[in-house]
């Protein structure tokens, strides 16, 4: 493995310019982040870590799993059925209600707002998906 360190400069509406430092693992020469980055949401992942305005956000393994599903995958609609599948690891077993507790469950700790999500929206009808319009920093 090779460490690799990214500068990234971003400019904002006002033309002020901020830059962080992304330090990353290349393997395989696959590129491996150390953390995803939503707005004030920020998922450590070789620490299995959430923070949100840099506050530990305590979830537990199903609800930590079911954001970094999400988070991967910005904008992707995941339906019950398969965010089920890969975070049980089992087949979708036909209870909408565990899928569905644990999302909400998740909004409380990291939404500032659960009735009105930012990060994790529901499609009516469909599932879920994490906000891709946050923009990843």
């Amino acid at each position: 493995m090779k460490k690799i360190e990214i500068i990234e400069r971003i400019t904002d509406a006002n033309g002020s310019i901020s830059e962080n430092i992304l330090t990353s693992w290349e393997h395989k020469n696959q590129f491996i982040p150390e953390i995803i980055r939503f707005g004030e949401l920020k998922i450590y992942l070789q620490e299995q870590i959430v923070k949100k305005n840099d506050s530990d956000v305590h979830l537990s393994k199903y609800e930590y799993d079911i954001l970094l599903l999400l988070a991967k995958s910005p904008g992707r609609i995941f339906g019950k059925e398969m965010v089920y599948d890969l975070v049980w690891n089992e087949p979708y077993s036909g209870d909408y209600n565990v899928v569905m507790r644990h999302i909400c469950n998740i909004r409380e700790k990291i939404e500032d707002d659960p009735g009105q999500p930012l990060y994790i929206q529901t499609v009516r009808g469909v599932g879920y998906r994490f906000n891709g319009n946050l923009g990843s920093k």
